[in-house]
């Protein structure tokens, strides 16, 4: 019974002591104080590696570095004082993609036997250009409140955020199409000639509506955009000073939507009228449908878009 009571006591005062005083060993404070900065990254990679390590995992592969959300946006906290913090988001990104391809010139004469010297022939070629380029935007701040005496700390609060994806994508052949004097059917457009490969590997698709085979000449993918508001609760334990694995729940509302995507295309036809004797060459854009989404609802994320990691390691510093 003594052993029992001075274990409890013993217990009491190890829990005592951290309440007073939160430093490590060296002197150096275990939680977070007024102008400290934090980043949040996923923790499961690490504590997978971690709980193989103990289990003596052959093989076992390093953790990575992995955002909280899908979307790849910067997460981290300013702290005001102890007991608060705000909380910033953010994702700017523009990228641009160039994609050349060389196919045979069709107005020159293919080269159907070696030259004087014995060498192959040189085939007059010409050059098709893809071009691509994306815009990401992603931002969100919001207050978090903090309380707790000890290493586990216990969070709350409220953020709104922002999100939203443009892109496009334009085609430039190098042959060019040309009218002709009767109905046409298939204006040589083949993947193997005008389509491009690797990142713009759409081919050359035909288009249904349109006499004739047709070519894309620019595509406007429809603009994704998000936005959410909502209120979290969490808690996270300090295992070093200034590092802290926790993890949170939300409420809130999130609207989403998809706009039209445009292609426009080029073929040669006859105008609509099917008595013409001379075919043009001419471009239709088709329309794609809007889409959208509304969700009021709990959540698990750590960040305003998409899933996260279910606990997230913070570094304040």
């Amino acid at each position: 019974m003594k052993k029992s009571i001075a274990l409890v006591a013993l217990a009491f005062g190890v829990t005592s002591a951290f309440a007073q005083d939160l430093t490590s060993k060296k002197g150096e404070p275990m939680l977070p104080e007024a102008g400290d900065w934090a980043i949040a990254i996923d923790a499961t990679p690490f504590l997978n590696y971690a709980g193989n390590m103990f289990g003596k995992t052959a093989n076992n592969t390093a953790p990575t570095w992995n955002f909280l959300t899908s979307n790849q946006i910067i997460t981290g906290k300013y702290f005001k004082d102890a007991s608060m913090a705000y909380r910033a988001s953010l994702r700017i990104g523009l990228t641009s993609d160039k994609e050349r391809k060389m196919v045979q010139d069709r107005a020159a004469a293919a080269a159907s036997s070696p030259t004087a010297n014995g060498y192959p022939a040189a085939e007059a070629m010409k050059e098709n250009v893809w071009k691509h380029s994306n815009t990401v935007i992603g931002l969100s701040g919001g207050i978090e409140k903090r309380k707790g005496k000890t290493r586990l700390q216990g969070f709350y609060g409220g953020e709104v955020g922002v999100f939203a994806n443009m892109s496009k994508e334009k085609f430039e052949y190098g042959n060019s199409l040309a009218a002709t004097s009767s109905a046409s059917t298939n204006v040589n457009v083949d993947p193997t000639d005008d389509g491009f490969g690797g990142s713009g590997n759409i081919g050359t698709p035909a288009i249904g509506g349109l006499i004739g085979s047709a070519r894309a000449t620019e595509i406007k993918h429809g603009t994704v955009f998000s936005f959410g508001v909502r209120g979290f609760i969490g808690a996270e334990y300090f295992i070093l000073p200034k590092i802290s694995i926790g993890g949170e729940f939300g409420w809130g509302l999130g609207i989403s939507s998809v706009g039209k995507t445009t292609t426009t295309w080029e073929s040669v036809g006859n105008n609509g009228n099917p008595t013409n004797t001379t075919n043009t060459v001419g471009t239709t854009t088709i329309e794609g449908s809007k889409n959208g989404g509304f969700a009021l609802d709990t959540d698990n994320s750590t960040g305003m878009w998409g899933p996260s990691g279910s606990l997230r390691l913070a570094l304040h510093f």
